[in-house]
């Protein structure tokens, strides 16, 4: 550790960095859905295929799958120090998305930028994340928990400057490429917390442990059911509400509304991820990631039914589906972290990302399909299997004797 982190034991230094973390976590991570935001006002200037809407979206999955993959196989996120890591990976993300600003969205040079924005959003999430622990004194849960809710806001905030600043779509992209500048900068005022193991030597083949190892790897079960519903969902969800508003109100009207209805959607799930961060802490991570599940898989099963509908109670469902989505999301990282080998905490948070992503390029890009063969009524309903398979994983892993290590033998 450096001089920085002298007294970083402190109540006060914990506060303060992880205040930091959680703030630059938010800022970087508005890149993420910096494009998908303005998706309406890109489709009407450009005349974007439903293809091209989705891979705006879905080479920032890729990207960020090919950056784990590559993390992971290096073990950066357990031998850079994360800060530094961290401020890298946000500086060149900054500039990679404010590029878009000068290149046509349909073309193969906005996707080789989107794809190296998720590139570095692997050493932005999963890192923010190893920060966050190395300060988990018996609240691995809750310090998870912040950094998700960060990444929930941080995802939801392109949305807020599109209804703020929509008239044109330079403006929510150039705010989110700002964001995540000032991100790099601050970063580095953060303290590492008593935590931090030492750096272990390079092997590949620790990775494979992430499915190997038995708890962890119904833990992943349990993460990819989680993402087969969230980031559809997160893509989507704005323009799903706004065809449904569309139905009921002026054009106008319709679409300012649905950027405001998916900013409170989306970013409903930090109070989610918080919240269930200091219930699991107290309850277990297999009975929130359980509850939380089966909420979520039944809003996903039955929004379609009020499309078109009262616009008030879509959006009230809608936000029930924003906190519960995200909910469980801290847990299973949380899991990750207390049932792997302390030394390849970062590594394994890592791989877990990477996996999870990975199923996300398919549900992204079903969802257009879905809608062309069903409509709104029943596209998200699929979505609802996902949750399911993650319910059994969990429980699963609540019988097996390796779960006392999770929440402090709350399980």
């Amino acid at each position: 550790m450096d001089a920085m982190d002298g007294h970083a034991d402190s109540f006060g230094g914990k506060f303060v960095s992880i205040a930091i973390i959680a703030g630059c976590q938010v800022a970087a991570m508005s890149l993420w859905f910096s494009a998908s935001a303005v998706l309406p006002a890109l489709a009407a200037e450009f005349r974007l295929s439903t293809f091209e809407q989705a891979a705006l979206t879905s080479a920032v999955q890729l990207g960020f799958v090919v950056g784990c993959l590559a993390s992971a196989i290096l073990g950066l996120a357990d031998r850079v120090d994360p800060r530094r890591l961290f401020a890298l990976s946000a500086g060149v993300a900054s500039g990679a998305n404010a590029l878009l600003l000068v290149v046509h969205p349909a073309s193969w040079g906005a996707l080789a930028l989107r794809a190296v924005t998720g590139i570095c959003m692997a050493g932005i999430y999963p890192v923010g994340m190893k920060l966050a622990s190395t300060w988990a004194r018996g609240d691995m849960g809750l310090m998870v928990g912040i950094l998700v809710g960060a990444l929930t806001l941080g995802s939801a905030s392109p949305y807020l400057f599109d209804a703020l600043w929509g008239q044109t779509w330079r403006v929510p992209v150039a705010s989110a490429s700002g964001a995540a500048f000032a991100a790099a900068l601050v970063i580095g005022a953060a303290r590492l917390g008593p935590n931090r193991a030492a750096s272990p030597r390079i092997d590949p083949r620790a990775v494979l442990s992430a499915w190997r190892d038995v708890p962890l790897r119904l833990a992943n079960l349990g993460y990819l059911g989680h993402m087969w519903e969230l980031y559809a969902m997160w893509a989507w969800i704005g323009v799903f509400l706004n065809a449904s508003f569309a139905q009921t109100m002026p054009a106008e009207a319709a679409a300012f509304d649905a950027r405001l209805a998916a900013f409170a959607t989306i970013g409903s799930g930090a109070i989610g991820a918080v919240g269930a961060g200091l219930l699991a802490d107290r309850l277990g991570r297999t009975t929130l990631t359980i509850a939380a599940m089966a909420i979520s898989g039944s809003c996903a099963a039955t929004i379609g039914l009020l499309h078109g509908g009262s616009p008030a109670l879509l959006v009230c469902v809608c936000i029930v589906w924003g906190i519960s989505i995200v909910a469980d999301s801290a847990q299973f990282s949380a899991s990750i972290a207390e049932l792997a080998d302390r030394e390849r905490v970062g590594t394994m948070l890592t791989v877990q990302t990477a996996l999870g992503f990975t199923l996300t390029l398919a549900t992204i890009h079903l969802m257009p399909l879905l809608v062309a063969a069903a409509g709104w009524r029943y596209a998200f309903a699929p979505l609802a299997i996902g949750p399911a398979i993650g319910v059994w994983a969990m429980a699963r892993l609540r019988a097996r004797p390796e779960a006392v290590r999770l929440a402090g033998g709350r399980r």
